[in-house]
């Protein structure tokens, strides 16, 4: 499943997420107790997620050899209802071994309530020499390391046509600025508006604005400021999320920009974010705003992608130029059990061994640096995981996917709509805002 799509999905769920953990009490219960504290070896090691279908048999199809040689049994269980059920099944004492968590919010929950375990010497070892200090503190709650990542995504691409770029003398823009020279640019060479977008998706329609907010509060106001936001110690209120809105809007609400080969600016709720991809193939329209996931789209739409390709990517430029800041999302693995056998899988999940196992099999990446990166199975992959391994890069999980899910599954999501539709900057901010839970 399509990052996207796995994200309808969970979306709904992480609403409810609040609900089943608030079975769980203050304070921790089964599966919880000393790191020091081990558990019997049995040769099985259950890891419960949110994974499914063919990626859950490629997941599987990853640690195969290394069960075999480990004479371990790996036992996956797939559930759509995760966010839910992982806090009853703690609290009621049947917990998995291992859980892959695909917000970090979740795992510090349960983490702060004495769930989990601390994560096994050997696990921190290869976080600290394979992952970013960002990314280990996703796995770190009150200065304790519970968990490694595993995989991840890059959002906040800007697709294009090659092609069209050269025979124009158009170059990647390398500021924001640039961006937006460029699209005035590019409108008054065509004749037309340049960008197309969609926001299209369901119950979950105005997601894809939420991506364009967060990379203009990451790229703007940078990585503290955007910290401070998901916490809610900077509102949507504050001047420097208007800023963000403001930024976007200059060429999402431009209707000399927005929306070629679809209608108007608010023909952008309308049109479903995958069908863009036609836009894009058929060369009505000619940059896209999407995350690296939107090349199988636009291979399902008869295009080919690559940088010598149809259609090739930039990531949305930074404000100032040698900056790399991007958002994206992966998981994190947690334990409730320690035994001998789950911490060896759960090293072996947070090393380079499975990083390079599971992307060689195509449709993933991950951030670990001893990822090799041809071992990606297509060039936007492969820029992907560069980026990622890219010491210089800032990289924040999504914004909305940390917040509470009343408002980045919910008010946020709606507040995107309104937006577009023309209801006032200040009023759809207030709107968003008022979706915070009261303590």
């Amino acid at each position: 499943m399509r990052a996207t799509l796995h994200r309808r999905v969970t979306a709904p769920i992480a609403i409810a997420a609040g609900l089943g953990l608030a079975l769980v009490g203050c304070s921790g219960g089964a599966g919880g107790g000393s790191a020091n504290e081990a558990g019997e070896a049995d040769g099985v090691v259950t890891v419960y997620g949110t994974i499914a279908d063919t990626e859950a048999e490629l997941l599987e199809q990853s640690w195969a050899d290394w069960e075999k040689e480990n004479n371990i049994d790996i036992q996956y269980e797939s559930s759509k209802e995760f966010e839910s059920q992982i806090g009853i099944r703690a609290q009621g004492g049947n917990p998995p071994d291992l859980a892959i968590f695909p917000q970090p919010g979740l795992l510090a929950d349960l983490a702060s309530r004495g769930f989990l375990k601390e994560a096994p010497e050997g696990v921190e070892k290869n976080a600290d020499e394979f992952w970013s200090t960002d990314w280990k503190a996703y796995g770190t709650v009150d200065d304790t390391f519970y968990g490694a990542p595993l995989m991840a995504s890059v959002k906040g691409f800007v697709w294009y046509s090659p092609k069209q770029f050269a025979d124009n003398g158009w170059e990647v823009p390398k500021t924001y600025q640039e961006m937006l020279d460029l699209t005035a640019k590019m409108q008054t060479t065509l004749g037309k508006q340049p960008w197309c977008a969609g926001f299209g998706s369901g119950d979950a329609t105005g997601w894809p604005g939420t991506d364009w907010v967060e990379d203009l509060v990451l790229r703007q106001s940078g990585p503290d400021v955007y910290d401070e936001w998901v916490k809610n110690d900077v509102k949507f209120t504050d001047p420097q999320i208007s800023d963000a809105f403001d930024a976007v809007g200059d060429i999402l609400l431009d209707p000399n920009y927005v929306n070629a080969g679809y209608g108007d600016v608010k023909s952008i709720n309308s049109t479903e974010f995958g069908d863009v991809a036609t836009g894009m193939a058929q060369g009505t329209c000619s940059l896209t705003h999407q995350a690296s996931f939107f090349d199988g789209f636009l291979t399902d739409a008869g295009a080919t992608v690559g940088p010598d390709q149809q259609i090739w990517a930039f990531v949305t430029p930074p404000i100032e130029e040698g900056e790399t800041a991007v958002t994206g999302g992966g998981e994190i693995v947690g334990a409730f059990s320690n035994d001998a056998d789950t911490v060896k899988v759960q090293e072996y999940l947070s090393s380079p061994e499975w990083a390079n196992s599971r992307v060689s099999l195509g449709g993933v990446i991950s951030a670990n640096k001893g990822l090799d990166p041809a071992n990606a199975q297509s060039p936007i992959l492969q820029q992907a995981i560069e980026i990622l391994q890219d010491p210089n890069t800032t990289f924040r999980f999504d914004a909305s996917d940390l917040m509470p899910g009343a408002v980045g599954a919910g008010t946020f999501w709606k507040g995107m709509v309104n937006w577009i539709d023309g209801t006032p900057q200040d009023e759809v901010l207030s709107s968003i805002e008022a979706g915070w839970p009261t303590e």
